[in-house]
């Protein structure tokens, strides 16, 4: 790690269902065929599902996070992951994914602390936003909503195709009213984005912000970690993990390997799941593989490469009820007995 020097740091933040994946994923397909770049996932649910959906490859790097907030429950697996990852691959460039309900500025002090100076270049902070969140007041008025676009040194506009006009001009307004002004605002159709603007970015202002006292009080919360993702469950007896905070619950299953599913009873029970949920998952399917993505409603589906298990995460405000022991029943429905 000492021979390391001014390594390039990307923080993608934005809220739940955004598209920052989306962009990430835009990103590597664009890089630089001398780089080899490490991907950091952080997610607020329990079960690790972000990492998932990104191919293996020889000049990506990916490491998921699962399980708690970058910014405070899992700071110090964070920089032992950082360390670790920095050692053993040596990458030209790090792209950092928060959780969609993280709060940018206990990761940016830890970047910036110590352990990393002059070791990392933090660049500018890139939050996403999707329009119609600004239609939902519990998301306009999230402290941690708002503060990842106060702290974000650009902003890019992201699933344009389910926006209207008029949404995405409220967004132009929105950010516009931000002090001090964006570096840059970016449409991104599909999730796409320049990779000029990540590579020929300046230094992250990173606003004085403070971590809202509903992430204070997480900071001594315990992060999961370990014999959940020792082994793929027994075959026929899922497990389930659930976590609560931030005015969120989350709920991840995972499935031995070698179960499984009908693609469309699968698609069908998650249709039923209220429209607040934001559904991520990766299935073995009779068709394959398949990774299975549903924001505000809208489900798609896409080949993966991923093998380890069938996994599922699903999270809801905690104004709506969560999904009970009949979903696992049902989903299991949908599948094949291990052979």
């Amino acid at each position: 790690m000492a021979a390391l020097t001014q390594v390039p740091v990307h923080i993608v933040t934005g809220f739940l269902g955004s598209g920052k994946t989306t962009l990430i994923h835009s990103l590597i397909e664009q890089k630089p065929v001398d780089e080899k770049w490490a991907i950091l996932v952080n997610e607020f649910g329990q079960i690790g599902i972000d990492q998932t959906m990104f191919d293996a490859r020889d000049d990506v790097v990916v490491k998921g996070l699962p399980g708690g907030c970058l910014c405070c429950q899992l700071a110090f697996v964070l920089q032992a992951a950082l360390v670790n990852l920095l050692a053993r691959s040596k990458p030209d460039r790090v792209i950092i994914e928060p959780s969609g309900l993280g709060h940018p500025a206990g990761l940016l002090d830890l970047l910036r602390g110590e352990a990393f100076h002059e070791v990392l270049d933090v660049r500018d902070i890139i939050s996403t936003l999707d329009p119609r969140r600004l239609d939902d007041p519990r998301a306009r008025e999230h402290d941690t909503f708002r503060d990842q676009l106060d702290m974000a040194d650009a902003v890019a506009l992201t699933m344009l195709d389910q926006s209207t006009p008029e949404q995405l001009s409220a967004a132009h307004a929105f950010v516009a009213q931000r002090w001090p002004p964006r570096k840059w605002v970016q449409e991104s159709p599909d999730g796409e984005l320049p990779l000029a603007l990540l590579l020929h970015s300046g230094n992250a202002n990173g606003a004085d912000k403070e971590m809202p006292a509903s992430h204070q009080q997480l900071n001594a919360a315990p992060s999961l970690e370990g014999s959940f993702f020792d082994f793929p469950p027994a075959p026929g007896k899922p497990q389930r993990e659930t976590g609560t905070a931030l005015g969120y619950t989350s709920t991840g299953l995972r499935w031995h390997p070698s179960e499984r599913f009908d693609l469309d009873r699968l698609a069908a029970h998650l249709a039923e799941l209220p429209r607040e949920a934001r559904i991520k998952g990766v299935f073995h399917t009779h068709s394959g593989w398949k990774r299975l993505n549903r924001a505000d409603g809208t489900l798609s589906i896409e080949s993966s490469a991923w093998r380890q298990d069938s996994r599922l995460e699903i999270i809801l405000p905690d104004s709506v009820a969560s999904p009970g022991a009949d979903l696992e029943a049902k989903l299991m429905s949908a599948s094949d007995p291990a052979q």
